[in-house]
């Protein structure tokens, strides 16, 4: 069984990365980023990996879109003004229906980890608003992604 020190270097040789510098408006009155920005620098990097991935013309042409249906975020240290971020996203888990990614964000002058995040997508029917599953040409993308 591998241990999160593994698992964390692993997803760092194989996965998306996504820069991000600490500004003054992510900053909490103790200076530091609170826990609710984690969730918004996140986001973006998995946006940022679906948008180079291809994966988010595919999900227009298709007519749906993800929603997050669980997120697991574990915070290991803070985070302050400056601080040069290093988002590493990558698929962990493919189904029809659900998708988990992985996300570690480390700090980019010394390596340590700040944040490591599970995210579960569900795919849905953006006429009907009804969970479906993945249609087959995303799903073959995510599984490519998941070889990466």
């Amino acid at each position: 069984m591998q241990d999160s020190h593994t698992k964390i270097n692993q997803l760092s040789l194989h996965g998306h990365q996504t820069e991000i510098r600490v500004r003054g408006f992510h900053l909490d009155v103790y200076r530091h980023v609170n826990n609710a920005r984690y969730l918004e620098f996140l986001e973006e990097a998995r946006w940022h990996y679906f948008d180079e991935a291809g994966l988010t013309p595919l999900f227009t042409a298709a007519g749906c879109g993800m929603a997050v249906i669980n997120i697991n975020i574990s915070y290991r240290r803070s985070a302050g003004f400056g601080d040069d971020l290093l988002i590493t996203t990558a698929f962990s888990r493919v189904q029809p229906r659900k998708v988990e990614v992985s996300q570690i964000i480390t700090l980019k002058n010394t390596g340590q980890t700040v944040v490591q995040a599970q995210v579960a997508f569900v795919a849905f029917d953006q006429q009907s608003n009804k969970a479906v599953s993945f249609p087959a040409v995303i799903q073959q993308r995510f599984n490519a992604l998941l070889q990466k």
